[in-house]
């Protein structure tokens, strides 16, 4: 078989065989494919597509380059879960998530990824707590999930190979915003975990990665569709990304929220709050833990009302050699908030803008070299439609010096804009959708 010759049918809009793709994503793999030739199959599905069967082989085929996880001999006894997100700005379900699952009975091997662009990684919020191995091996992994019930880890460097070539490729060809390529990228990972069910939450609006409503649509159908048919029962849902999701922005005040959380200390942020629920939920339902989504949910808080969400989150940090000493969590050199300097409504917010002002503090990568610095962000951020005056406190910001937490403050306030009249309500959910 010739690579050319698969690359001239997709490029001529043929339809090509699982046989075909899976020499690709070999190929891809052992090297003997070049990166002319990935790039050349990247553009050509960019423009003629793949249809659901070749959306699945892709998928399994760059799945199946590399290490998968096999969870027979643990005799689990349970369904595997996870959720995986397009990114957002101060999106820190993850951390709740978990626990929570697997305080309902449920195993969650979650790998996570890092901050990409304007949005932060779960894995940099983990590496803020002291000790927090996020790179143990699978073997390690796995007999974590068995002991604990969830663990948070990277990705291993032979878990989907294939993948991270035709990324890098993707990368510097224009051809990233490729549904069909997107979709195949983080299934490939996910399912390599050797999952039940999967949950995943594709954001909509400011802070959102894919640019209108109906991209980030086609995309979470695409992926319920894709994970279903490989096997895996998925459910996407569609939810806001129009503001910072939690009270906070950035590293260790994200972990900080969510140790509050799972603590009930104080009132959980209800936009938080709904969006870790339903997707929760989401995946109970979906690994048969729970038979509707209400009994699910009241299963979900009772884990949090009972303390046993934040046990297994305390055993998780443990496990994974990190101190629960949360009070010494990294601290930023300058605490101060930023003031409206305006009277009336937050009527908008361009979160976008925001977890750029999280990367220029040092709360996130410029190129992939750059030391975080774990300490800053935003935190008290208040809610789109909050009426304020001159002298309420949009947020605080957490900086390194006054000089970057003077332009946090710039930042942040051109990032929202106020009126006169309180804005119409927004849902957090827009749509669930299935295979």
């Amino acid at each position: 078989m010739l690579i050319q010759e698969v690359i001239r049918k997709k490029r001529d809009n043929q339809v090509i065989s699982k046989e075909e793709i899976d020499f690709y994503a070999k190929g891809v793999s052992d090297n003997s494919i070049s990166e002319g030739q990935i790039a050349a199959m990247c553009m050509a599905i960019y423009f003629n597509k793949l249809n659901l069967e070749e959306r699945t082989n892709l998928t399994l085929a760059m799945r199946d380059s590399g290490d998968t996880l096999n969870w027979d001999k643990y005799n689990l006894n349970a369904p595997t879960l996870d959720k995986h997100s397009t990114g957002g700005v101060g999106d820190v379900v993850s951390l709740m998530l978990a626990p929570m699952l697997a305080a309902c009975g449920g195993f969650v091997p979650m790998i996570a990824g890092r901050g990409l662009g304007h949005t932060g990684g779960t894995l940099d919020k983990l590496e803020s707590i002291q000790g927090f191995d996020i790179f143990p091996s699978p073997q390690k992994m796995q007999e974590l999930v068995k002991q604990v019930g969830c663990v948070i880890v990277g990705q291993t460097g032979n878990l989907a190979p294939a993948d991270r070539k035709i990324y890098a490729t993707r990368d510097v060809t224009a051809t990233v915003e490729s549904i069909d390529l997107i979709t195949a990228s983080i299934l490939s990972k996910k399912l390599a975990e050797g999952l039940t069910s999967l949950v995943m939450d594709v954001k909509v609006g400011s802070g959102a990665f894919m640019p209108t409503y109906e991209l980030s649509k086609q995309l979470a159908q695409s992926i319920a569709a894709v994970a279903t048919h490989a096997g895996c029962q998925t459910t996407a849902l569609l939810t806001d990304m129009n503001e910072v999701l939690a009270s906070s922005a950035g590293n260790a005040v994200e972990v900080r929220e969510a140790v509050r959380y799972l603590r009930g200390e104080g009132v959980r942020n209800p936009r938080l709050h709904e969006i870790t629920m339903a997707l929760s939920a989401e995946a109970l339902v979906n690994g048969k833990l729970a038979a509707t989504r209400e009994e699910a949910r009241a299963k979900l808080q009772a884990v949090l009302d009972n303390g046993k969400a934040y046990e297994l989150f305390e055993k998780m940090v443990v496990a994974q050699g990190g101190s629960t000493e949360f009070d010494k969590l990294p601290t930023a050199n300058v605490i101060k908030p930023v003031l409206a300097g305006t009277e009336g409504y937050i009527q908008a917010m361009n979160t976008r803008d925001i977890g750029i002002a999280v990367i220029n503090l040092g709360g996130g990568r410029r190129v992939a070299s750059d030391k975080i610095d774990y300490s800053v962000g935003f935190d008290e951020v208040l809610p789109i439609g909050t009426k304020v005056t001159a002298d309420t406190p949009l947020a605080m910001i957490h900086a390194k010096s006054e000089d970057d937490w003077q332009a946090a403050a710039q930042a942040y306030r051109a990032a929202l804009q106020f009126g006169e009249t309180q804005p119409e309500s927004r849902p957090m959910v827009y749509e669930t959708l299935t295979a």
